[in-house]
């Protein structure tokens, strides 16, 4: 497993007290040593990985700057195109489709960063779905407890980081596929504002919701990350000036204990004591589910048509039953997502920074099929999105920052106003150095 935190890495580099070949051997091993116990991975990188690493050492060597990610390596969810590589998303419709000519933009910009791509990570088919469990590829085991859900979509990138495999990885976040991982996982997750980061080379689940970001180890990488990404400097932000509110009503409701607990501790430590009410959550997440649904399906008529049996048929009933919603529900869903996306301007009057729970509790055993929902027990991977579905329709960044908790990880969403990045990692890394967030980690 990696041998330090990843911010840790480009420093060690660059004073030649760790070579980058040396490490990407190393993580390639133990990827191939350890990860039949999660099942992150589907296909590792290696030529192409000591390549990277090859170049990085000589750029040190030489007294060249190798780039502020310099060594880090990082993971890559399967809809990204990655050269010479097929681009899946998780699927064996596209498993005869041609290699990628191009890296992505963002995979581009990762290893232009110094970044070391080692391996594609597992997903769920077509990005559909909150449990990474691939009909195809088999299910990504949660790393601190192989019984429960990694989540998903970006299941295999958010589960490669708590195992230790790689410190950085990207995914893709439509109704939650980034924060629902990071938050069963334990790790730092980043949803950025819509079109902030560009999609180009990523292969698309619902275009008019597809948000792309990336998760770290820590909120020190996460920013680094975010700055390649975006390629731009971030400026300084002076978090003890931020307004920050909690998101009360259907955010303050069906928590777990444990989830209330280390919630209201997180609001307590960073003075958030304000409650901000956003009107008609619950419809914000059925045009969510709608959009989704009838733009997905939309995708993939043509295969739905001509090779129903090939889907993962957990999947191919969701996209079949978008393919029936009527033209005009989808016309009304949207009208009302440029509603709500005014009802969240509003919001933001008064405060910088909204707070609300990743999810209403801890990773679900894949033996647990329902949890408690408004007093009835619902499906557990159908009701993971609960808090992050409604935030999707609005489009605004939100990082999820992992709490200090006994026992199984749990999360919090941040959300600011769109291109407020910088305020969101500000206050992460503020939280994380003075021990109100950390990532959780397998131990070496």
């Amino acid at each position: 497993m990696l041998p330090c935190l990843s911010h840790d890495i480009p420093q060690r580099i660059r004073n030649r007290t760790l070579s980058a070949v040396t490490l990407t051997k190393h993580v390639l091993a133990d990827i191939t040593q350890r990860d039949h116990l999660y099942n992150t991975t589907t296909r590792l990188l290696t030529q192409r990985a000591i390549k990277s690493a090859e170049k990085i050492d000589y750029a040190v060597r030489n007294n060249i700057d190798p780039g502020p990610l310099a060594g880090i390596p990082f993971g890559i969810k399967d809809l990204f195109d990655v050269r010479g590589e097929i681009t899946t998303a998780g699927s064996k419709i596209l498993a005869n489709t041609p290699t990628a000519s191009h890296d992505a933009i963002l995979v581009q910009r990762l290893i232009q960063a110094g970044a070391i791509p080692v391996a594609l990570t597992n997903m769920d088919e077509f990005a559909y779905g909150f449990a990474t469990d691939n009909a195809h590829h088999g299910p990504t085991y949660n790393p601190h407890d192989t019984q429960r859900l990694a989540g998903g979509s970006s299941g295999g990138s958010a589960a490669g980081i708590a195992a230790r495999f790689f410190g950085l990885s990207l995914g893709s976040d439509t109704n939650g596929s980034i924060r629902v991982p990071a938050s069963l996982c334990g790790v730092w997750g980043l949803r950025a504002t819509q079109g902030r980061l560009p999609t180009q080379g990523s292969y698309p689940f619902v275009k008019s919701l597809d948000t792309v970001g990336p998760f770290a180890d820590s909120a020190t990488s996460l920013t680094l990350c975010f700055e390649a990404l975006s390629a731009e400097k971030l400026p300084l932000v002076d978090h003890t000036s931020l307004k920050i509110a909690r998101l009360g009503g259907w955010f303050a409701n069906n928590m777990s204990p444990r989830m209330e607990s280390a919630f209201n501790t997180l609001a307590h430590k960073i003075n958030a004591t304000e409650t901000v009410h956003i009107p008609e959550v619950a419809r914000a997440r059925a045009a969510a589910f709608l959009i989704s649904a009838s733009e997905g399906a939309e995708l993939h008529l043509h295969h739905l048509q001509h090779q129903t049996d090939d889907f993962d048929p957990a999947v191919r009933d969701r996209l079949l039953a978008g393919a029936l919603i009527p033209a005009p529900t989808l016309v009304k869903a949207h009208r009302f997502r440029n509603w709500f996306r005014r009802a969240m301007h509003t919001a933001f009057a008064q405060t910088d920074i909204l707070i609300a729970p990743a999810v209403v509790g801890e990773a679900p055993r894949f033996d647990q099929p329902l949890i408690e929902v408004n007093g009835e027990m619902v499906s557990a991977r159908a009701n993971l999105g609960l808090y992050t579905q409604p935030l999707t329709l609005a489009g605004f960044p939100v990082l999820t920052l992992p709490m200090p908790c006994d026992g199984l990880p749990l999360s919090a969403q941040l959300i600011a106003k769109p291109g407020r990045e910088d305020q969101l990692l500000a206050l992460g890394k503020a939280l994380e150095h003075s021990g109100a967030a950390q990532a959780r980690l397998l131990q070496a």
